[in-house]
C-alpha cells in the first residue's frame, strides 16, 4: 500500500535529543520511543537512529556551490634537477628520532641540511615540483627560520595554496603584499588606494618594498599618514627605514623624536644615532664629551691599583700614562629624554651608570679621537680608566661600534684573538665579540676566530662560529677541527662538544672530508679517559664525514659544485 502526504511520519521535535539521552542512560532503564523492554531495544534504539540521521541529511536544503579556484599561476623557473628533486623529497621526509644523552648518532640529520639546500636551489632559480608544496609549507609552518627561504623557492603557488588552507595562512603573512603584486612606484592611484585601505600586513610589505626600491617615496608614504597610525603601527613602520637609512631621513626622524610613544622615540634616536653626522649624534656627543677626559692629575699608579688591584705591585707603568676619566650625568633632563635616553634604569643598574652609557653609545665614534688627544681607537681602547668605569665605557664603545658598523673600532675593541678570553684591549664578553665580528669582512672574521680556537680551544667558541660565514674558510675549518681531534685526546665525551660538531657539518667545507678520513678509527683511550669516549668520537667524526660527502653529493645535483 502506497502512503499518501498525511501518512508520512513527521518529524518530532527533539526526537535527536531523546534518542541521544537513551543511547547516554542505556535501555534497560529507558526504552526508545515504539519499544518496548527487552532484548530487542538496543536493536530498535539503532534503528531508529538511523532513520533519524537519514530524515535529519535528506532535510537539509541544498548549499549553493562555491566557487571554482582560479587555477594556480605559473612558475616561469627552470624545474629542478631529478636528482635534486628526489633529493629534496628525503630531505621533507626526513624526522630523526629523539637521542637521549645527548649522543647524536651516526646518521646525519637531513632536516638540518634543508636550509642549505634550500638557500642553493634559490641561488640557481630553480622551481619545485608541485607534489612536494605541501611538505615544504608544512616544514616552513614548524620552522619559522626556514620561511623566507621556503617562500623564495615555493614561488606563487604556494600563496595560492596558502589561500586555501588556514594551517599555511602564515605564507600570505610573510610575503609581500599577501601575494599580490605590488603597485609600482609609478602608479601612485593604486599604491595610495593599499597604502589606505590595505591590511596591516599588506602596508608593512608595501612600505619594506617600495623603501628598497624609492627610499624617499617610502618616507613620503609614511610621512602622509604618520598622525593617524596607531602607536604600535608607528613602530613597525618607523623600523623599515633601517633599509637604506641615509642623511635624508634625519628632518622625518627628528620629527618622530617628539612622538607619544616612548618605544616611537627610543627607535627614532637609534636610527639617528646611527648617522653620525645628524643632529643627535652631534647633541649626544657635546653631552658624552662632558663626561669624559683625559685626567692629567691622578697618578697613573693609582689607576692601575684601582682597575688591576692584584697586579699592582708587580706592574711599573711609565710616570706619563695618561688616564681616563668619567664623571657621568648626575640627572636626566628632558632634551636627554626627548633625544631617546631612557630615564629610568633597570633593576639593580645605577641610574648614573644607566645614562652614561646610552650617551656613549649614541655619540659618534669620531668624537673620541678629538676628544682624548688625537689618539686611534686602539690607543684609546688601552687607556685606563679610572674608578673601576672601564666596564660600562667599553661595553658602550661596542654597541656604539655595532651600531656604527665602524671596523676600526671593532678591531680595537676585539683585541688580539689571543688575549684572555674575559679580557683583552676593550676587556668585551664573548657575545661583545660576536657582535663586534659582524662589523668586519668574512675573511678578516674568519682569521680572527681561527686565532681564538687556536688560543683557547672550543669551549668558548660556539657563538663566535655562528658569526662566521659559510662554508668555513680553510684556516678556520682547520682550526675546528685540530680542536675537536684535542678534545678527543683528552678523552671527554663528544656530545660536550655536539654544538659545534653540529655547526661543523653545516658549515666546513665539503672538500675538507678526505682529510677527516684518519679521525674515524677508535683511538687508544689514555687512562684518564671518559668510558667509550673513544668510540663515542669515532662515531661523531663518522656522521660528519659522511654529512660532509652528502653536501657534496646535494651540490653537485644541484649543479652548484
Amino acid at each position: 500500500m502506497t502512503r499518501t502526504s498525511a501518512s508520512v511520519d513527521a518529524p518530532v521535535a527533539g526526537a535527536w535529543e531523546g534518542l541521544v539521552t537513551t543511547a547516554l542512560l542505556g535501555t534497560d532503564r529507558r526504552t526508545p520511543p515504539g519499544a518496548g523492554p527487552g532484548p530487542e531495544a538496543p536493536v530498535a534504539l539503532l534503528d531508529a537512529a538511523a532513520a533519524e540521521t537519514v530524515r535529519r541529511r535528506a532535510g537539509l536544503r541544498p548549499a549553493r556551490a562555491a566557487e571554482r579556484p582560479q587555477a594556480a599561476p605559473e612558475d616561469p623557473r627552470p624545474p629542478l634537477p631529478p636528482a635534486a628533486a628526489r633529493r629534496l623529497a628525503l630531505l621533507l621526509a626526513d624526522r630523526p628520532s629523539p637521542s637521549g644523552g645527548g649522543r647524536r648518532g651516526a646518521a646525519p640529520d637531513l632536516m638540518e641540511l634543508l636550509p642549505q639546500w634550500l638557500a642553493a636551489a634559490n641561488t640557481r632559480g630553480f622551481a619545485p615540483p608541485p607534489h612536494v608544496l605541501p611538505a615544504l609549507l608544512d616544514a616552513a609552518r614548524g620552522r619559522t627560520d626556514l620561511r623566507p627561504a621556503v617562500l623564495e623557492f615555493a614561488g606563487p603557488r604556494a600563496l595560492w595554496l596558502a589561500r586555501l588552507n588556514q594551517d599555511w595562512r602564515f605564507a600570505l603573512r610573510s610575503a609581500p603584499g599577501g601575494g599580490a603584486a605590488l603597485p609600482h612606484v609609478d602608479d601612485e592611484d593604486r599604491m595610495q588606494r593599499l597604502w589606505q585601505e590595505g591590511l596591516f600586513a599588506e602596508r608593512v610589505a608595501l612600505l619594506a618594498a617600495l623603501r628598497s626600491r624609492e627610499p624617499a617615496a617610502a618616507r613620503e608614504l609614511l610621512a602622509a599618514t604618520w598622525a593617524t597610525e596607531r602607536a604600535e603601527d608607528r613602530l613597525m613602520f618607523l623600523d623599515s627605514l633601517r633599509a637604506g637609512l641615509s642623511p635624508d631621513d634625519e628632518p622625518f626622524l627628528e620629527q618622530a623624536l617628539g612622538d607619544r610613544s616612548r618605544n616611537v622615540r627610543a627607535t627614532a634616536a637609534e636610527l639617528l644615532s646611527a648617522l653620525p653626522g645628524s643632529a643627535l649624534a652631534a647633541r649626544m656627543a657635546v653631552r658624552a664629551e662632558a663626561c669624559v677626559a683625559i685626567d692629567h692629575t691622578q697618578t697613573p699608579q693609582a689607576a692601575q691599583t684601582a682597575q688591576f688591584p692584584q697586579t699592582a705591585q708587580s706592574t711599573q707603568i711609565a710616570p706619563t700614562a695618561p688616564t681616563i676619566a668619567v664623571e657621568a650625568p648626575h640627572e636626566c633632563d628632558p632634551g636627554m629624554e626627548r633625544d631617546g635616553v631612557v630615564a629610568k634604569a633597570p633593576a639593580g643598574r645605577g641610574e648614573r651608570s644607566w645614562w652614561f652609557g646610552q650617551l656613549v653609545e649614541a655619540a659618534p665614534l669620531g668624537t673620541w679621537s678629538r676628544r682624548l688627544g688625537g689618539r686611534t681607537p686602539r690607543q684609546i681602547v688601552a687607556l685606563p680608566v679610572a674608578d673601576d668605569w672601564q666596564s660600562e665605557l667599553h661595553a658602550a664603545w661596542c654597541r656604539a661600534a655595532v651600531r656604527q658598523r665602524d671596523a676600526e673600532w671593532s678591531r680595537a675593541l676585539l683585541g688580539e684573538p689571543s688575549a684572555p678570553e674575559a679580557g683583552g684591549p676593550g676587556a668585551v664578553s664573548l657575545a661583545e665579540r660576536a657582535k663586534l665580528l659582524g662589523t668586519l669582512g668574512a675573511a678578516e672574521r674568519a682569521e680572527w676566530v681561527a686565532g681564538f680556537i687556536a688560543a683557547h680551544g672550543l669551549s668558548e667558541a660556539f657563538q663566535l662560529l655562528g658569526v662566521c660565514v659559510v662554508p668555513w674558510s680553510g684556516p678556520l675549518g682547520r682550526a675546528v677541527v685540530d680542536a675537536l681531534n684535542i678534545a678527543r685526546d683528552a678523552g671527554s665525551y663528544p656530545w660536550s662538544f655536539s654544538g659545534v660538531m653540529g655547526l661543523a657539518e653545516r658549515c666546513l667545507d665539503p672538500s675538507e672530508a678526505g682529510r677527516l678520513d684518519a679521525l674515524l678509527a677508535v683511538p687508544d683511550e689514555p687512562e684518564n679517559a671518559s668510558p667509550g669516549a673513544g668510540g663515542y668520537w669515532a662515531e661523531a667524526f663518522h656522521r660528519l664525514v659522511t654529512t660532509l660527502r652528502l653536501r657534496a653529493t646535494m651540490a653537485e645535483e644541484l649543479g652548484t659544485a
